[in-house]
């Protein structure tokens, strides 16, 4: 969908309108979860019941709507619901194509949920190679997270549109690592995208909630009834903060990007010193896609997640996220705070290591997730904490 303003003026407006009433320029909170009705099934305004509909839950999916392009929004009490919902719409039998490298609750739903209800799901390493030799009469879906939790893989997204209309099969992207500032995967030919806006999109670590935002209309048909019938719908409070944190998401975003960037270029420059064994990071010329990074992201930018390979295998990759300072030691991602974790151990720890490691999750595999703090502060912590990690302080070894 076209729109007439840039990116930060629809941040700031977009869903939001003055209250008729009192003149507020910040819609209030409605708390209600009933509306009174003129006559029996005619109800005084739009509303009816908070589960199907709420007024702060509808400015903030048409919020979100507009910053991705999409025409619908729809949102959720957390991204794992709005996963589940998405499969729902799946008739029993259907076969799903996924990337290999997805963040651990998507890998547990496929496996221990939606096989349990007839799904099927292929994962891959190498969707573009191999999505012609996984598809199945059965397949309906391609499931991509770009870049992908928590080895920041990167995935040519028009390249797998073109191949999912060529087989005529839903493209779903999670958007959640980059923010519909940095990537739009709709304008690049997916016909659904999600994120967990528990992370950047809300952006202040307070709120659990998910949102999709697709533009085919059957499909939204198809969702908003399961989004009623189904009820794993936020509270008009998360809904009133997530918009409160979507205004400042092209803020937001620009800094923890610019800051990653630092630490990365830290971290990586580290290799030669045997410090750090790899960096996974968009924002590197180093970073195998670069190219397509170019070309999906805006202004090139790599995000603010980054995740390394610390010397000193499991026991170095503990340590350093023990010895920070400013990045706290803690799950989740994309708040103004800046997080570090052991993936293996913590977020992915219910895959199976043979399959962990497959994706490039080692237990000495380390995620940060970069806040908007000082740039030099931030990478002043990560190299004092690296220094801890690999047994070397000032020099010398502790």
């Amino acid at each position: 969908m076209a729109y007439s303003h840039r990116f930060g003026t629809r941040a700031v407006h977009a869903g939001t309108a003055h209250d008729p009433h009192t003149g507020a320029v910040i819609s209030p909170i409605s708390l209600s979860t009933t509306f009174a009705q003129n006559s029996p099934a005619v109800p005084i305004g739009k509303y009816e019941y908070s589960r199907s509909s709420n007024p702060n839950r509808d400015e903030f999916e048409q919020a979100v709507a507009s910053l991705e392009g999409g025409k619908y929004g729809l949102a959720f009490s957390s991204g794992s619901a709005t996963t589940a919902t998405i499969l729902q719409s799946l008739s029993p039998g259907s076969h799903i194509i996924s990337g290999a490298d997805v963040y651990g609750g998507t890998h547990r739903y496929f496996t221990k949920v939606a096989q349990s209800h007839s799904l099927e799901i292929s994962f891959t390493p190498d969707l573009l190679n191999d999505i012609p030799s996984l598809v199945r009469s059965t397949t309906r879906l391609i499931w991509v997270e770009s870049p992908s939790n928590p080895t920041l893989s990167v995935t040519d997204i028009r390249e797998v549109a073109r191949l999912a209309k060529q087989y005529s099969l839903f493209l779903v992207v999670d958007n959640t690592f980059l923010s519909p500032y940095l990537q739009t995967p709709l304008a690049l030919g997916a016909d659904v995208v999600v994120h967990s806006v528990t992370k950047y999109i809300n952006g202040h670590s307070d709120v659990v909630m998910g949102v999709a935002v697709l533009n085919d209309d059957e499909l939204y048909q198809k969702l908003v009834f399961l989004q009623n019938a189904i009820g794993a719908v936020p509270s008009a409070f998360d809904s009133w903060l997530a918009h409160r944190g979507l205004k400042t998401l092209h803020l937001r975003s620009r800094a923890s990007s610019e800051n990653a960037q630092k630490v990365a270029e830290a971290l990586a420059s580290n290799i030669k010193t045997g410090k750090v064994l790899q960096v996974n990071y968009p924002g590197l010329e180093a970073h195998p896609n670069r190219r397509v990074v170019k070309d999906q992201h805006r202004d090139g930018f790599g995000g603010g997640m980054i995740s390394f390979r610390v010397a000193g295998g499991r026991k170095g990759a503990e340590v350093f996220c023990q010895s920070t300072k400013i990045f706290t030691l803690a799950e989740s991602l994309g708040g103004v705070e800046s997080l570090c974790e052991v993936p293996a151990l913590m977020t992915h720890a219910g895959i199976h290591a043979s399959e962990r490691e497959k994706s490039g999750v080692h237990e000495d595999l380390v995620r940060l997730s970069v806040g908007i703090e000082d740039g030099d502060d931030l990478v002043a912590d990560v190299l004092q904490a690296l220094d801890r990690a690999t047994g070397q302080v000032n020099g010398v070894k502790v």
